[in-house]
């Protein structure tokens, strides 16, 4: 996730001309299309790259493969298996600058049916400070809702207090639960997370 996109959003501008002289929203989120499938697989090696960097060495963030993300973004796009997984995505213009993914949640606490997760939210790092990720997250906690969830959550990282702050400032609070990441799983490399949450219904 990317996480400096968490200043105070701008005023959406009224509308860019595109090149075929028709009227375009200078800012947008809409739901993902398959074709856009390497530019997300891009803003999320991106973002990682940033959101991971002194957490993971710079060879295995070095190596991170957007096509290998594109393909399986594609894959989830073409096929989503249950109607409220969906993939989100913010546009400056014609051009993508931010996603975010959101399905029902499988934690063991959780209710498929009532809670929802944001599995991923990125914003890329030549984008951000621009309210993209405002905007993100504001029309995913609207799909959310429109989806029939009356509750959502996401995992942040436990250090990463710029991430925390973007969500509490936007009226997400701890819940309690915490989980450590075995990312290599041989315990050489663990990441503890922490978990916030929101009722969509109360969110504007």
């Amino acid at each position: 996730m990317n996480h400096d996109d968490f200043g105070v959003p701008e005023p959406e501008s009224l509308t860019a001309m595109g090149a075929a002289d028709e009227p375009i929203a200078e800012s947008s989120v809409r739901l993902a299309l398959p074709a856009e499938a390497d530019a997300i697989g891009e803003i999320q090696v991106a973002a990682w790259r940033r959101s991971y960097d002194g957490l993971l060495p710079a060879d295995v963030l070095a190596d991170l493969n957007p096509a290998q993300f594109a393909a399986q973004w594609r894959a989830a796009l073409i096929a989503p298996g249950e109607a409220r997984n969906r993939v989100m995505v913010a546009l400056a213009g014609r051009t993508l600058v931010g996603f975010a993914a959101i399905t029902a949640s499988d934690d063991p606490d959780s209710d498929p049916r009532h809670d929802a997760v944001i599995a991923e939210l990125a914003v890329d790092p030549e984008a951000t400070r621009a309210g993209h990720g405002s905007r993100l997250l504001n029309a995913v906690v609207d799909t959310i809702r429109a989806d029939g969830f009356s509750r959502v959550t996401v995992w942040v990282n436990s250090t990463d207090d710029v991430l925390r702050s973007f969500y509490t400032e936007a009226g997400w609070a701890p819940d309690g639960a915490s989980r450590e990441l075995d990312l290599y799983g041989d315990g050489s490399v663990r990441v503890k997370q922490v978990r916030l949450h929101t009722d969509p219904s109360t969110e504007d």
